[in-house]
């Protein structure tokens, strides 16, 4: 007997309609939503991240949007454990599930698993850092390729996050990175879920992203950056690499104008949403495609899908 399909995987770009898209098919599925982006899980940056507001969640329930404060780190393993907490109650409430967003690396934990992490001792950590500093990305790679070739012969030129933790994960463990993935299972079943990928034309996108942020400016985005500077928060905690806010934070430190700020915040917007399509589009290949930017028309693209991959819809 087939498993029933009771899950939506909706990701894509910043700004390409998911909050709206997400809404629609939570009430044709009678679902809740989860949160599968990295930023929007942080309180305090509602504007910046997008999140959706009171006004957009239509009476639907949504999990882990401004559920973590910006002081901690919420990595993919702790976002993975909690999600898979929610569906499975939402499960036994006997209602389905949409998640959506634009982390790639979270749906991704959720259909190939996450590789088991040793803890790095400090020393460790300290001496890849050494290592870095003294020959930069250049020597981080010469050492991932002896410790781990596989796993190195994986990573994008100029990757330092990457090839770092390889190397620190094969001394602290003794084994390769690549390996322990290999062995990792999936934390949900690819058969009961649907995944679906906003791919629209880029350069609707990226002018979609500049009024976007224009908005955001009049929303408070500003404020939003005050008050997160005011909190003398570490500048390496992944809430404080929200796009966007690094120029804000220059601005109001008087390094930068405003207009300068806004522009590199758009500029950094569309990089970022250029690394999302280019994630979407190469590690999902199997996905179905939504094109359109209209509301309308890519709610009947959405309806298509819904209606020949799920049973019982609402009307």
């Amino acid at each position: 007997m087939s498993l029933r399909r009771d899950i939506l995987l909706l990701g894509g770009p910043t700004a390409s309609g998911k909050t709206a898209l997400a809404l629609h098919a939570a009430r044709r599925l009678d679902a809740e939503i989860i949160n599968a982006d990295s930023l929007q899980v942080y309180d305090g940056l509602r504007v910046l991240s997008a999140r959706p507001g009171p006004d957009e969640t239509g009476g639907v329930t949504h999990h882990l949007f401004g559920a973590i404060d910006p002081g901690e780190r919420c990595s993919v393993g702790r976002w993975t454990r909690l999600a898979v907490d929610l569906i499975e109650d939402i499960r036994g409430r006997g209602r389905r599930i949409v998640l959506a967003g634009g982390t790639g690396l979270y749906f991704k934990a959720l259909l190939e698993g996450l590789a088991p992490a040793p803890a790095i001792p400090a020393e460790i950590q300290d001496a890849v850092d050494a290592l870095y500093a003294a020959g930069g990305v250049p020597a981080l790679r010469a050492e991932a390729e002896r410790l781990d070739p596989a796993g190195a012969a994986r990573v994008e030129a100029g990757d330092r996050q990457r090839l770092m933790r390889l190397i620190v994960v094969a001394r602290a463990s003794g084994q390769q990175l690549s390996q322990l993935q290999a062995d990792t299972r999936p934390m949900i079943d690819p058969a009961t879920a649907l995944g679906v990928a906003i791919l629209p034309d880029r350069a609707a996108l990226y002018a979609r992203i500049e009024a976007r942020f224009d908005a955001m400016m009049a929303d408070g985005a500003l404020d939003e950056a005050r008050a997160l500077a005011a909190r003398g928060l570490a500048p390496d905690l992944p809430a404080m690499k929200a796009v966007g806010l690094a120029p804000l934070l220059d601005h109001l430190a008087g390094h930068i104008t405003r207009e300068a700020a806004i522009e590199t915040a758009k500029r950094d917007s569309r990089r970022y949403a250029k690394r999302q399509f280019t994630w979407f589009s190469n590690q999902h290949p199997d996905w179905a495609r939504i094109t359109s930017l209209d509301p309308q028309a890519a709610c009947a693209e959405l309806d298509a899908l819904l209606n020949a991959h799920f049973e019982s819809l609402q009307p």
